[in-house]
């Protein structure tokens, strides 16, 4: 082990975990090979071990490491599907009407918001602002994307439209018509209802455990691959860290593209935000999505896309022409409450309030068993 903490860097459990992770998807820990102790991780780095143990849960909970009682972990993340455990079905899902937010964001909040940018802005939110998204709450992304997700992303990248279903015509203007468009079997209605409307080859590609099936995925013709790695709908499947490096490996051949749609990841119930493909990805051909219907409000009808360095000019051709379909105001507001560390304050306390609860059922049902 060579591992150190730099005193002026992240969070010494980042560092660590970030550089364990390193040498387990390079090959250093071999699947199946046993990592170091939490104590000795622990004397090497200088860290106490509560903080190794933190970083062993980490890569446990993302799919890189396992737990076996009485003996440690050991690495269960491998580039060859052939070696891993046997591929399950998906489990079954009751039919249902589309996600349901579980959170609320605060009223009070959002009111005070909407308040500073009428007193800020005054009759200026009525005028028609760029077609990509106002400057301010692209900014205002960029950064939190950066600070959260570890996503070193330029505002210039962000396109700004209203809602998830209006982002994937962007996403077939962009890329094309031509193109075969592959999607999680089952997922959620209507990400294939727009496809579809959009005139646009399709693909399912059935959903195990882990994520798509391989064999699938190998066989598959798209050109495109959509996907929910973080938590599919319906079924609630999250892709394993080895099931996200295959999708990686898949968009290596050229012409190959990625949409990742990052549905319900910011509630997480880890302790750090789920890495995301396009954070990975080398190949800047990952188009990230997200919405703030989830983390703010239904009725906030606005969502984003991160579009890679080589299909801005595509973009700008192709898609470029239309304007922004959300309001400038709802934009500021958006904006204000990113800046004012408002959002980021209450996706911390919705993640701290969903591990009490899951921590008091366990509690609960280890009473009564």
């Amino acid at each position: 082990m060579k591992y150190s903490i730099d005193p002026g860097g992240d969070a010494a459990y980042l560092q660590l975990y970030k550089q364990l992770r390193r040498d387990i998807v390079t090959g250093a820990y071999p699947y199946g090979g046993k990592l170091p102790s939490k104590r000795l991780l622990a004397e090497e780095t200088g860290v106490s071990v509560i903080t190794a143990e933190h970083t062993l849960a980490l890569l446990s909970e993302e799919g890189y490491i396992e737990p076996r009682e009485r003996s440690g972990y050991y690495v269960c993340y491998t580039e060859n599907d052939l070696f891993g455990a046997p591929e399950s079905p998906a489990p079954s899902v009751p039919h249902g009407h589309g996600p349901v937010p579980e959170t609320d964001f605060p009223f009070s909040v959002l009111a005070g918001a909407m308040r500073r940018v009428l007193s800020d802005y005054g009759e200026n939110i009525l005028q028609k602002g760029p077609n990509v998204g106002e400057e301010e709450l692209r900014s205002a992304i960029a950064g939190y994307l950066r600070r959260s997700r570890d996503m070193q992303v330029r505002p210039e990248q962000i396109v700004i439209g209203a809602g998830a279903e209006y982002l994937y015509t962007l996403i077939v203007l962009t890329l094309g018509r031509d193109k075969i468009y592959a999607i999680e079997q089952p997922s959620y209605e209507k990400i294939e209802a727009i496809y579809a409307a959009n005139g646009v080859s399709l693909e399912r590609l059935p959903l195990g455990h882990d994520g798509i099936r391989t064999a699938a995925l190998e066989r598959s013709a798209a050109d495109v691959l959509h996907i929910t790695p973080y938590r599919s709908y319906p079924t609630g499947v999250t892709a394993s860290a080895s099931k996200r490096r295959r999708y990686l490996r898949w968009a290596e051949r050229a012409g190959r593209y990625i949409v990742e749609d990052d549905y319900e990841s910011e509630f997480t119930l880890s302790s750090k935000p789920e890495e995301t493909l396009y954070a990975l990805s080398q190949a800047e051909n990952v188009i990230y999505m997200n919405t703030f219907s989830q983390t703010v409000a239904p009725g906030m009808r606005m969502g984003y896309l991160v579009l890679p360095g080589p299909l801005l000019s595509a973009f700008e051709t192709n898609a470029g022409v239309l304007s922004c379909t959300v309001p400038a105001f709802e934009q500021l507001v958006m904006a204000r409450l990113i800046e004012g560390g408002d959002f980021e304050r209450h996706i911390n306390r919705v993640r701290r309030k969903k591990r009490k609860n899951l921590l008091n059922l366990s509690q609960k049902m280890e009473t009564e068993s």
